[in-house]
Formats: C-alpha cells, sequence, structure tokens
C-alpha cells in the first residue's frame, strides 16, 4: 500500500545545511535507498568524500558545486549531476545557497559516505 511521508526526518548537520530526508535509513529504515531534501546557505561547504553509493542531486534554487578529480562542475537550478559510488567529491554552494534533493542508492549513511577530515 502507498504510505505518504507528512514528515521527514529532520537531520542537523554542522554549518547551517538542513536535511529533511523523506525515505532512508533514519525516515523510514531503508538501506536500498535515500531520498532528502536539502537546503544549504550562501558559501556552505563540507569536507571530501568518497562514497559507497551513487547520487543524484537535482538543484531545485541556486547553485551546487561538486569538485571531482576532473576539476569542478556547477549545477544550476533545474539541472542534476550524477556522482558514482568510488568517485572522490567535495560539495558546496554558491554565493546565493542552494535548494536541491539528492537521492543516494545505496541509501545514505555516516559509515558508507567516507568523508575526510575537515
Amino acid at each position: 500500500m502507498p504510505e505518504v511521508n507528512t514528515a521527514p526526518s529532520i537531520i542537523d548537520v554542522p554549518g547551517g545545511k538542513v536535511i529533511a530526508e523523506h525515505v532512508g535509513r533514519v525516515a523510514t529504515g531503508s538501506r536500498a535507498m535515500s531520498v532528502a531534501h536539502m537546503t544549504a546557505p550562501p558559501d556552505w561547504s563540507e569536507p571530501a568524500q568518497t562514497p559507497d553509493f551513487e547520487e543524484v542531486t537535482l538543484v531545485v534554487a541556486g547553485t551546487v558545486v561538486v569538485e571531482h578529480d576532473g576539476g569542478r562542475t556547477e549545477v544550476g537550478a533545474g539541472q542534476s549531476i550524477v556522482t558514482r559510488a568510488g568517485e572522490r567529491v567535495r560539495y558546496s554552494t554558491g554565493p546565493d545557497g542552494a535548494e536541491y534533493v539528492a537521492v543516494c542508492t545505496p541509501a545514505f549513511s555516516p559509515e558508507t559516505v567516507h568523508r575526510e577530515e575537515a
């Protein structure tokens, strides 16, 4: 039977970014996939990571910047980017911040993201 998630799980992270997980290990117990709506302030960034999951990032507003071995890619509103498991990436936002949706398969977890020390 279909399930409506009327109250996603809010996951606090440093730096002012807000994660509202709709599907995933925290919100629904899913290990197969996670879907999160994120809001990050202007010029936000996080340490580089080499995750064990594929991630699709769909930008709703603002700009998400993805640094990778091939350079730096800016993803604007209405665009998306796919990063593969095992790729070293670093996410940040532009001067206007960003609102975006991240879909990870398998689901995101702190143990499988492999973030580098800040």
